[in-house]
């Protein structure tokens, strides 16, 4: 969430600042709500100050002698009572606008970091780096063929259970995804990450906090009977682990790797990949996590980005970095770098990670602060994939198949799987 003080300061940076993402907004009208509601503030704390005093009179003036039922002490507590009553009038005035305020700073993206490159779609988001030398071969299959020709999944039987778009892994396939997962989860806590398993089910509250509400409310599956949501990615709950808290300073950065299922409607995109395992409203997914000193929130990107770009390395699987454009970056997000692995079969490059610096955007929303000395200040947070996992099964696939058919695995994957290659059964 926007930092109320530049609503009422400054509304001019964050109408320019939002411009760079492509947004025009007026501003006008919430200065006008942040001031009067900060005026309000001010006069409400000023007579609650006149109220304490006229209390603390009160009860010297008795300590003295005077009369407690006396005109003198009775005068005094009228004063007094017409205080709080102005008081009350103030605070429901304020709490108002608060509500105001704060439903509309809601709905507007994190401001971009000033290294964000500007941009007005994908087309200018910039390649940094690539790493490993992609296949380009005439006649290579894409992950779908080759898992239906090896029967790791089955779709048509998961409409039944469910509806398009839900995969049932099936004994190769099941065994590729779990080893998957806890390969990367291994290699992460070798790294640092303390590893976490968060629920699921998340409240509305978690879902604000990270940002999710109220903007991509259609994007997610909600529970009907209670305040509850099925989580889009493990970053919601992992925000909101430290909710409403103080972290000391000597503790930060906090790390994070977190496992769940993420479940998304994925509305909008229907017609797009609706073959294979890219595109699904239920997919696993390795994220890493970080809350960090805002001294340290630059060098914690770099960092983040590197570890998940340690898998991609680590299983041999060509990708490249993306510094994403103004227009690209998600609703949290001051910077974002894009990994995107090379899928042979499809002869493209599609994203499997998005590694973002989030300032203390989610912070403030979910009230997250540090403590140096007597000073409290919001922390930084960091978020990324390490990985998506049924993306990283769709490259493997097409990185290691075979003209007989199977697929050789990588070296670092075969102890977690138990074989050096995928064949048919």
């Amino acid at each position: 969430m926007l930092d109320q003080r530049l609503v009422r300061e400054n509304p001019d940076k964050i109408a320019s600042e939002l411009g760079r993402r492509g947004k025009a907004v007026d501003l006008t009208r919430l200065q006008v709500i942040a001031l009067k509601q900060r005026k309000l503030e001010e006069e409400r704390s000023g007579l609650q100050a006149e109220g304490n005093r006229i209390g603390k009179e009160v009860g010297q003036k008795i300590k003295a002698g005077v009369d407690p039922k006396g005109e003198e002490v009775a005068e005094l507590r009228q004063q007094g009572n017409a205080i709080k009553q102005k008081v009350a009038v103030l605070e429901e005035e304020e709490k108002h606008l608060s509500t105001q305020l704060k439903e509309q700073l809601l709905t507007y993206p994190n401001l971009p970091s000033t290294d964000c490159p500007d941009g007005k779609d994908e087309t200018d988001n910039i390649e940094l780096r690539s790493w490993g030398k992609p296949r380009h071969e005439q006649g290579l299959a894409e992950h779908w063929e080759i898992a239906e020709h090896l029967n790791l999944f089955d779709t048509e039987r998961s409409v039944r259970i469910a509806q398009s778009r839900f995969v049932t892994l099936i004994g190769q396939g099941a065994r590729l995804e779990r080893g998957l997962i806890n390969f990367m989860l291994d290699l992460h806590t070798s790294k640092g990450y303390k590893e976490v398993l968060p629920p699921v089910l998340v409240n509305s509250a978690s879902l604000t906090g990270s940002g999710q509400l109220p903007k991509f409310a259609d994007d997610c599956f909600r529970c009907s009977e209670d305040d509850l949501w099925l989580t889009p990615t493990a970053e919601v709950p992992v925000t909101s682990l430290h909710r409403d808290e103080i972290i000391p300073a000597d503790q930060l950065p906090l790390r994070y790797a977190a496992y769940s299922p993420c479940f998304r409607r994925e509305a909008g995109s229907y017609g797009r990949d609706t073959r294979g395992l890219i595109r699904l409203h239920q997919f696993n997914k390795v994220e890493l996590y970080w809350f960090a000193h805002p001294d340290q929130s630059a060098e914690a990107h770099a960092q983040i980005t590197a570890d998940a770009e340690a898998v991609l390395r680590a299983l041999e699987l060509p990708y490249r970095v993306l510094d994403l454009c103004t227009a690209d970056i998600g609703f949290s997000a001051q910077r974002t770098y894009d990994l995107e692995v090379w899928l042979p079969g499809a002869a493209a490059y599609r994203e499997i990670s998005s590694c973002s610096v989030c300032g203390d955007f989610q912070a403030r929303r979910s009230a997250i602060r540090t403590k140096e000395g007597k000073a409290t200040k919001l922390v930084h947070t960091l978020n990324g994939s390490g990985l998506a996992v049924g993306r990283t099964m769709a490259a493997l696939l097409e990185t290691g198949q075979q003209s007989d058919g199977s697929v050789v695995l990588p070296k670092m994957l075969v102890p977690y799987v138990g074989c050096e290659r995928l064949q048919p059964e």
